[in-house]
């Protein structure tokens, strides 16, 4: 795998128990217009994630979330990076990614018809006369109970990043106890490699 840590599987999630503020505050439409979705190609062997986010680091350039999962063939694995930082600097990290060895390609999708889909596990604090509510919020945003004690609910939402921030707004007045995001999983449409 490429990395012992990642195993293979999804990284980058963000984890917290938040307060109203640090729950809105996470993804500022500011930050967001300046996000670049990428993906990657590389092959699946230990070393080459440590090696890909120096690229970014060296050019002060902060990576939001990171997806990495084995490609089809075993051989390679996919990454999938949204980073935040001035177009001009992406450009020669696109170029430096692209002339690592492990590196098949690396391509920026910002502002490409691809599909991009998020997941999310939200924990909610759910008193019992509240309950109702908080699943007619979960129905409105297609969200599954994956979840229930007698104190909290957890519901696993998924979808653009836009619809997970909505409906992280709308279940933060209930108390959000605990929260986990995946980060974007990207896929150009059609006959487009990614």
């Amino acid at each position: 795998m490429i990395n012992g840590s990642l195993n293979g599987t999804v990284a980058g999630a963000k984890s917290s128990a938040t307060s109203s503020t640090e729950s809105r505050a996470y993804r500022p439409a500011e930050t967001r217009a300046s996000q670049h979705s990428i993906s990657l190609l590389v092959n699946n062997k230990p070393g080459v994630l440590i090696r890909i986010s120096l690229v970014f680091s060296r050019r002060g350039y902060n990576i939001d979330s990171l997806v990495v999962s084995p490609a089809h063939n075993g051989k390679y694995a996919r990454m999938n990076i949204v980073a935040s930082g001035e177009p001009k600097t992406l450009e020669q990290i696109l170029k430096q990614l692209n002339k690592l060895i492990d590196v098949l390609h690396a391509k920026d999708h910002t502002g490409e018809t691809v599909v991009e889909k998020e997941l999310a596990l939200i924990k909610v604090r759910c008193a019992p006369e509240k309950r109702s509510e908080i699943l007619q919020i979960a129905e409105h945003f297609k969200a599954q109970t994956v979840d229930l004690s007698e104190n909290t609910l957890m519901l696993q939402v998924t979808g653009g990043t836009d619809k997970l921030d909505a409906a992280e707004m709308m279940l933060d007045k209930y108390g959000i106890a605990e929260m986990v995001r995946t980060g974007k999983v990207i896929m150009a449409r059609g006959e487009t490699g990614t």
